[in-house]
């Protein structure tokens, strides 16, 4: 119980922290003219974040917090997305938000992961969605918010996200 009381209130703080982070990232881009994209989907993938940390509360609770047979492999792949996610957060800077936001003019950022990757930020997401569930033995919840995840993601969020990023591929960037 010790491990699951650490891991989730480190999500849940690290959840917060990023809504914190966001707002002022989004703060930040519209004083400088960002445009926020596909803005209907936001409070859906809120609510499922929501229910995937109240469904995986519950259920580990009902199976008493038992660990799954392997759980440190698990954990370290855990814990490696979330080293991922802090990558992801420092080679975006101040452009990384919650919401599909574009600032015209700026260059696509092309370090980090982004050397590599299209998305790698839900790529972390999805093994978040995925593992922490199965470490404890939450597999109702692994497989619904996994599949309710990926259903978001590939047919709504990168959709929004690529079309916002290709209708500024033209515009020349700004001058430093």
């Amino acid at each position: 119980m010790i491990l699951f009381v650490i891991l989730y209130l480190w999500v849940i703080t690290q959840r917060c922290f990023e809504l914190w982070l966001a707002r002022k990232n989004e703060a930040w881009m519209k004083a400088r003219g960002g445009v926020e994209h596909g803005s209907g989907h936001y409070p859906w993938m809120v609510v499922m974040h929501s229910a995937f940390l109240l469904s995986l509360l519950f259920e580990a609770y009902f199976n008493a917090f038992a660990l799954m047979p392997g759980w440190p492999v698990l954990l370290i792949l855990f814990l490696g997305a979330q080293g991922l996610r802090a990558w992801v957060m420092g080679s975006l800077g101040r452009f990384w938000n919650l919401k599909v936001m574009i600032l015209p003019g700026e260059n696509m950022i092309k370090r980090g992961p982004y050397r590599w990757l299209k998305h790698p930020n839900y790529l972390v997401v999805m093994t978040e969605i995925l593992l922490l569930p199965l470490i404890f033995q939450a597999y109702v919840t692994a497989v619904v918010f996994t599949i309710a995840n990926a259903c978001i993601l590939f047919f709504v969020r990168i959709p929004v996200e690529e079309r916002a990023l290709n209708g500024y591929r033209h515009v020349e960037p700004r001058e430093k």
